[in-house]
């Protein structure tokens, strides 16, 4: 074993851990300067160094500035619509009061396909509200679904930005992507939304938090539910197609090559985000009445959170680049060559203990990959596995949400629970979301 590239490696994840838990220097300048100690200490001449972290930069923001942006945007207009409170009374009113949870589940899962978990949150919270005033029953039976459904799209579905910047990073193609992110995270929104909530509202009965207010009733001119749920899925479903026309189970020969050419088009991130856009922006904003310059003014300041993301996904790219070429990734590459030890657990644990011990999901996901990506160097891994590998990563940086990280207070605050109760309810919900999304992984990649 090359001792000075194992420096490189162990050295390069202490000083990322140092510099942001214990000197608290921002993700993104942590791993730039750790990129350029991971070069240092492997040996590569300056110039190299410098080199490779642009490119690296540079490959990866060529793709996840764009898509970022663009779903940015694309969640901005639903928010600005008020469709995403129609859509859950939709849901509400279809199942009913008794499978309420299910419903906000289901709702939480499609609206954070396009809008951030955060502000998707904050949209649907009265909904719950409400849910509780209406029942009197624990008001976790109706958040904590819904906060699965959310948690659990935010980090396995794209075009959202965590699941976006890994595959990018590991190779992935977005279809798949989506495919076995809807195949894993359906299951672990069922155990860790309904399943869990049915059991922790019975442990705590959450009132309502004195700081709530009666919302007023829901606007009637809201787009209805229809509408929104075909403007949220067109994208999906266009990459979806793509990946389904270029996998080796259909053949070529079959589809006309004016089909072929036109499917491939409008199927990549990019056309399938611009068109969703572009229909967004007529149906939930011109039709609407709304002017113009009210649709500048939101999409502009829609890209404000989008570029602290961009950036930070540059960076891994960098610390990405900087482990492939020094001769790192391939360390880890025979190191652990064994049979014995899954690409998919190692994916996973290396998530989990940057997630736990910084709490950002996003930067837990990135970092990871980028780590990961190594282990794909000269691999015959196809597009499947490199999908359940994203996957495998996305479920690690989910576990065990707890005080470091924005979410665990976000959820704590909006809910009026103590630190204690946040810790049985919201963090449970996290873990039972990785350890769920863990075992379907390994059981696919079993299977592909």
């Amino acid at each position: 074993m090359d001792y000075q590239l194992l420096l490189a490696a162990v050295g390069g994840i202490a000083l990322l851990l140092f510099l942001i838990l214990y000197l608290k220097i921002q993700a993104f300048l942590s791993l730039l300067i750790v990129s350029m100690f991971v070069g240092v200490v492997s040996g590569m001449p300056p110039e190299d160094i410098l080199n490779h972290m642009k490119d690296g930069m540079a490959g990866t923001l060529g793709f996840v500035a764009t898509v970022v942006g663009l779903g940015a945007l694309f969640g901005a207009i639903l928010e600005y619509s008020g469709g995403a409170q129609r859509l859950a009374s939709y849901m509400l009113g279809k199942m009913g009061i008794k499978k309420a949870p299910w419903a906000v589940m289901v709702t939480g899962f499609i609206v954070a396909i396009p809008v951030f978990f955060d502000v998707a949150f904050i949209i649907l919270v009265p909904v719950i509200f409400a849910l509780k005033q209406r029942t009197g029953k624990s008001l976790l039976l109706f958040a904590i679904p819904l906060l699965a459904g959310l948690a659990i799209t935010h980090s396995f579905i794209p075009p959202t930005p965590g699941p976006v910047a890994v595959a990018d990073i590991l190779g992935a193609d977005l279809g798949w992507v989506i495919i076995t992110g809807f195949i894993t995270g359906i299951p672990a929104a069922v155990v860790a939304g309904p399943l869990f909530a049915s059991y922790i509202s019975r442990k705590i009965d959450l009132p309502l938090p004195d700081s709530y207010i009666e919302q007023e009733k829901e606007n009637g001119d809201a787009p209805p539910p229809w509408l929104i749920l075909s403007i949220i899925t067109l994208p999906i479903l266009l990459i979806v197609a793509r990946t389904m026309v270029e996998s080796p189970f259909i053949k070529q020969t079959e589809i006309p090559g004016i089909v072929s050419y036109i499917i491939i088009l409008i199927g990549h991130p990019f056309t399938a985000l611009i068109i969703a856009n572009l229909v967004a922006w007529y149906w939930l904003g011109v039709s609407r009445g709304a002017t113009k310059t009210e649709l500048l003014k939101i999409s502009s300041k829609s890209l404000y959170p989008a570029g602290v993301i961009i950036l930070l996904t540059g960076a891994g790219g960098a610390f990405k680049q900087i482990l492939v070429t020094s001769g790192v990734g391939t360390m880890l590459v025979e190191s652990l060559s064994g049979d014995l030890f899954s690409p998919v657990l190692f994916a996973f644990i290396i998530a989990a203990i940057v997630r736990i011990m910084q709490g950002s999901a996003t930067v837990a996901m990135i970092t990871a990959a980028g780590i990961t990506a190594p282990l794909l160097m000269g691999s015959s891994f196809g597009d499947i596995q490199k999908a359940v590998l994203v996957i495998a990563i996305a479920s690690g940086a989910t576990i065990l949400s707890h005080v470091n990280d924005s979410g665990f207070w976000l959820v704590s605050q909006y809910l009026g629970m103590s630190e204690k109760q946040t810790f049985r309810s919201w963090t449970v919900m996290t873990t039972l979301i990785a350890v769920t999304g863990l075992i379907v992984s390994l059981l696919l990649w079993l299977v592909v």
